[in-house]
């Protein structure tokens, strides 16, 4: 049996500095947000401000330390593996209890699987969360002890349930048995209703404007001096659409910290502010979540433009851009080029044999021309054989600066080769509504990484995934190199040897390299702020880079 025991104690020294001797004196602490929750309810609803609110009020059995991506306690106090890796035996810490004071049991733990594998619930995790094509199966020893049997070995361990909520079966049984799960908890449910297990309880939430999350009393940490955690009495969330408001209410003290990182341009005020003593800096290192372009590769899309699902314009378009001048274009010098989607920041798993793509704009048009998009009339821009221009709409995110910029850069490259792009800026919802609906010819966009390990991350990698960008939801893989990349990744997955899961991994980004059904330039190396009073930061590259730890986050005075 292997067996994974560290105790709470450990886990918060290595989790966050030693708090101070002085007790906190309960201040309050603010964030910005620049989008608002869709809903409070982390299993139906998938995107990053929803995420970040569940790390506040909610609790996993365990998570991820986003400076070492390794697998830590938290719910589950231990745990033993059976040797088959097929049956892991959990056991949960005593003691614990919800924010309304109801006792935490085993029977929270087996309500959090039924609403996630409840078909009306239709919940985004139900995917990620198989082993072997079939569900985990959770059975309860006893109150303080959970089961858990896979149809086959889990490769990535444990580490596949981190950030997954553990949720109150005393406040929403109810609502799975009525087939309305999927409404519970959401943006207009009184927040007195909303129950957790996390440093925090949501307080109120006045849309468009902010959340104000106050003190959970019985929260389950304490500090290695055993005080109980959260060190703040109070967290306000404002939300802040634009990002210059954002960044300017931190520089001018208004907030403490910004839910993401600084972009490069207000880097050399930022270091201005911090030499002043009124801003504290942290290297967060190099970012997972890298912004990439695709192209609409679904069935059936784009029929009058056959030319935009062909392998060759997407060789084409890789050849165009230089990564290095991307990454100082875009990041200004605060970003390394990439050859794929696992950045150089995922040190477990990017394939180091995998050369970054050099420009080559002959080769490039040359390529092109081999599909027939040729420059027919001397202009420099390309036509199809029927004598049309081959033009692209290039969607992406208007008022993110870095997407953008980012696609103005591929703009310029790809006219270079000949291909004419009209980039088209739509606001964050829309933009997300014509990717669900497939209505697009190019986008230009990124997504957030809740973990390293390739195994957590299937949705992206396997055809049939809901982020599988280019061609989600398949019924059937579209190509055979999709094919082999789903049989390479379901083999990953229930592989017990680490050296062989990187083997096939390896194996998976290369095939991915060749095939370059999204476009990857450049990752940015992330540097986050915080007001110069905000001690008892510990920055990580994963999201949300500071507040995984807002348990731990103190206020004191400044230097000025």
């Amino acid at each position: 049996m292997l067996a994974g025991t560290i105790g709470a104690a450990l886990w918060w020294t290595a989790a966050s500095p030693s708090p101070p001797d002085a007790a906190p004196d309960g201040r309050v602490a603010r964030a910005t947000f620049r989008n608002e929750p869709r809903s409070f309810n982390r299993i139906v609803a998938g995107h990053a401000e929803t995420l970040a609110v569940s790390w506040l009020i909610n609790a996993p059995l365990v998570t991820l330390d986003p400076r070492t991506f390794e697998v830590i306690p938290a719910l589950a106090e231990s745990w033993t593996r059976s040797d088959d890796g097929r049956r892991w035996t959990i056991r949960l810490r005593r003691g614990v209890r919800f924010s309304d004071d109801t006792p935490f049991t085993a029977d929270d733990v087996l309500f959090t699987f039924d609403a996630i594998y409840d078909e009306q619930a239709a919940s985004p995790l139900a995917g990620a969360l198989q082993v072997g094509g079939q569900p985990l199966q959770a059975e309860a020893a006893d109150p303080h002890t959970v089961i858990l049997t896979t149809a086959a070995p889990l490769g990535a361990g444990l580490r596949l349930l981190a950030d997954i909520p553990i949720l109150p079966k005393h406040k929403l049984r109810d609502a799975l048995d009525r087939g309305r799960f999927r409404d519970a908890w959401n943006i207009g449910t009184p927040p007195s209703e909303i129950v957790g297990l996390g440093p925090f309880v949501l307080r109120d939430y006045r849309p468009g404007e902010r959340l104000l999350l106050r003190r959970n009393p019985h929260y389950w940490r304490r500090d290695v001096s055993g005080r109980r955690l959260p060190y703040l009495n109070e967290l306000v969330v404002d939300i802040v659409p634009d990002q210059n408001a954002e960044v300017l209410r931190l520089f001018a003290g208004d907030s403490d910290m910004m839910f993401g990182a600084l972009r490069p341009e207000d880097l050399p005020e930022a270091r201005r502010l911090e030499r002043a003593g009124r801003l504290g800096l942290h290297d967060a290192g190099i970012g997972l979540d890298a912004d990439f372009l695709w192209f609409n590769l679904i069935s059936g899309a784009n029929r009058t433009k056959p030319w935009l699902q062909r392998l060759e314009l997407r060789q084409a378009a890789s050849l165009a851009v230089d990564r290095q001048a991307f990454a100082d274009t875009v990041y200004l010098g605060e970003g390394v080029p990439i050859a794929g989607p696992v950045t150089p920041g995922n040190r477990a798993w990017s394939a180091s044999d995998l050369p970054v793509s050099r420009p080559n704009v002959a080769r490039a048009r040359e390529t092109l021309a081999s599909i027939g998009l040729r420059d027919r009339d001397s202009d420099g821009l390309v036509e199809t054989a029927a004598g049309g221009p081959a033009q692209i709409t290039l969607l992406t995110q208007r008022g993110n600066t870095l997407r953008e910029r980012g696609a103005s850069v591929i703009e310029q490259d790809l006219r270079a080769i000949g291909l004419a792009v009209n980039v088209v800026a739509l606001d964050r919802p829309a933009l997300i509504e014509r990717l669900i609906a497939g209505e697009y010819e190019a986008l230009y966009f990124g997504a957030v990484t809740s973990d390293t390990d390739p195994a957590s991350n299937l949705d992206f990698w396997l055809s049939r995934g809901a982020f599988h960008a280019w061609h989600p939801g398949q019924e059937h893989p579209a190509t055979e190199w999709e094919a082999e990349i789903d049989r390479l990744m379901l083999q990953q997955a229930v592989t017990l040897d680490p050296a062989a899961r990187k083997r096939i991994f390896n194996r998976v980004q290369h095939i991915f390299a060749d095939n370059v059904p999204a476009l990857f330039f450049a990752a940015p190396r992330l540097t986050v702020a915080t007001s110069a009073h905000v001690q008892n930061v510990v920055p990580g590259s994963l999201h949300p880079y500071l507040l995984w730890q807002a348990a731990g986050i103190l206020l004191g005075e400044t230097t000025e």
